[in-house]
């Protein structure tokens, strides 16, 4: 994973923000930007409005220097993720910022399903799913709304366009971690 300091999240934050206030024609406080903002990193950018999901883009793997690939992942969950209204400038006071900078995903070599499950982490491992054209990930901090790993295969299957509980012949998995800093809500 990507070195960052402790306090990466008093950057990382109002970077995000700023991303989106500027589409939005709007002003947002910036922080310094460190020369660690220009090394390749992978994040993820989590809107949350009332602790209700409003908006999560992101990339697997590193491609792009981390304060831009920050800046591109706020405005894509603020205005392009499908499963939402583009963000207006009416919510951006209550939107909820996080963003969760991914470690290199490290593939699973697994025998079975119950063989995979044994091996994730619950809470820790962040899991890319991947079978023919089918591809689905969850960041580490979705295992507090899904408990057990029975649990968060299948509805990452499901996220994938699988159905639950299915195990195709051709299922790959690879786990990463994360560093995550939020906005108070």
């Amino acid at each position: 994973m990507l070195a960052l300091p402790a306090d990466a999240g008093g950057v990382l934050l109002p970077l995000a923000r700023a991303a989106i206030a500027d589409r939005l024609g709007l002003t947002a406080p910036r922080a310094a930007q460190p020369p660690w903002l220009d090394a390749p990193g992978a994040c993820f950018v989590t809107l949350t409005t009332d602790g209700r999901l409003r908006g999560c883009i992101g990339t697997l793997v590193a491609h792009a220097p981390l304060g831009e690939d920050v800046a591109a992942n706020a405005r894509n969950a603020a205005f392009r993720d499908p499963r939402f209204e583009p963000l207006r400038s009416d919510e951006f006071g209550g939107v909820r910022v996080e963003v969760s900078v991914l470690g290199e995903p490290e593939p699973l070599t697994f025998a079975s399903r119950a063989d995979a499950l044994a091996q994730l982490r619950p809470g820790i491992d962040g899991l890319i799913l991947t079978a023919g054209r089918h591809r689905a990930t969850f960041l580490p901090q979705v295992w507090d709304h899904l408990g057990d790993a029975d649990a968060f295969v299948d509805a990452l299957l499901a996220k994938a366009g699988l159905r639950p509980g299915h195990w195709p012949h051709d299922l790959a998995l690879a786990r990463y971690g994360v560093r995550a800093w939020a906005e108070e809500p």
